[in-house]
């Protein structure tokens, strides 16, 4: 991942190993290309037919690969939809005191509780200091559109 993003290069793995955990960890670690010799049969007696793989392996490779791919994603700190059902149990932003229109928001006034379906506790920062866009009840979770823009 360092090359990829020092360089701005997509990066790979050249593979002599006779198993796949090495190929498997470089997919996760940023590889989107293996390299990897294959052979019908080990024993052919061709000079690299005692580290290639057969066709069984090569399938597990592709599949095992793909997996570790999808697994590591990409940064996105947005919700999946399978995720949604869970905002229960996570933590956001909340008035806990009315606010009035145009009143600050303040570590007395604004609380990370359950449920999840406000702003991420993780915008507290921004959200203390800033100006309520109108009148707000305890209870209401804060949401952008409550926060007046500059």
């Amino acid at each position: 991942a360092d090359m990829a993003t020092r360089f701005d290069v997509l990066t790979g793995l050249s593979d002599h190993t006779i198993d796949n955990t090495t190929a498997i960890t470089s997919v996760a670690l940023g590889a989107c290309l293996i390299e990897k010799h294959v052979t019908l049969n080990r024993n052919g007696g061709g000079p690299d037919d005692s580290f290639s793989l057969e066709k069984p392996e090569l399938l597990q490779l592709c599949r095992d690969s793909k997996i570790a791919w999808e697994a590591v994603g990409k940064v996105n700190y947005e919700r999946k939809e399978s995720e949604k059902g869970n905002a229960i149990f996570r933590r956001s932003l909340y008035v806990v005191k009315d606010v009035a229109e145009g009143e600050l928001f303040t570590h007395e006034n604004v609380k990370s509780i359950r449920p999840g379906y406000g702003l991420a506790p993780k915008y507290l920062h921004e959200v203390l200091g800033s100006v309520a866009a109108e009148s707000i009840k305890a209870g209401t979770a804060i949401k952008n559109t409550l926060i007046k823009k500059d």
